[in-house]
């Protein structure tokens, strides 16, 4: 198994290409962490999951004792999923991590300095 990837003419690492798809979804889809901060139930880390997943996964769920499994996919009438060959399919999921560890990251930053902030000083 090749440890890069040969891709638009150039050789790159599966990081590297993470690195790049991150990159196009914020300057040219305008998923930037702003809009990712509408996304605080999981659905950029369920997406990563479906993206991610060699097979169809289910999400169990249970309401008033009666058991049900679903499709994860966060976005119910958009999904592009099948569009992909497997490798694309990989690194979207590489860049949806990474976009969740950016937005928990934030939340944390957040939270911190809430946290630090002395009583009675409400900026």
């Amino acid at each position: 198994m090749p440890s890069h990837i040969k891709t638009k003419g150039e050789t790159m690492y599966g990081i590297e290409m993470i690195a790049e798809e991150r990159r196009r979804q914020i300057e040219e889809e305008g998923w930037t962490a702003e809009h990712d901060e509408q996304h605080a139930d999981g659905e950029l880390a369920w997406a990563a999951v479906c993206y991610a997943a060699p097979r169809d996964v289910y999400k169990h769920e249970e309401f008033n004792g009666v058991h049900s499994f679903r499709d994860p996919w966060p976005w119910r009438y958009w999904d592009k999923r099948e569009k992909h060959d497997r490798i694309r399919q990989l690194v979207i999921a590489g860049a949806l991590i990474a976009a969740e560890l950016d937005r928990l990251d934030a939340d944390a930053e957040e939270i911190r300095e809430t946290m630090m902030r002395p009583e009675g000083d409400d900026q």
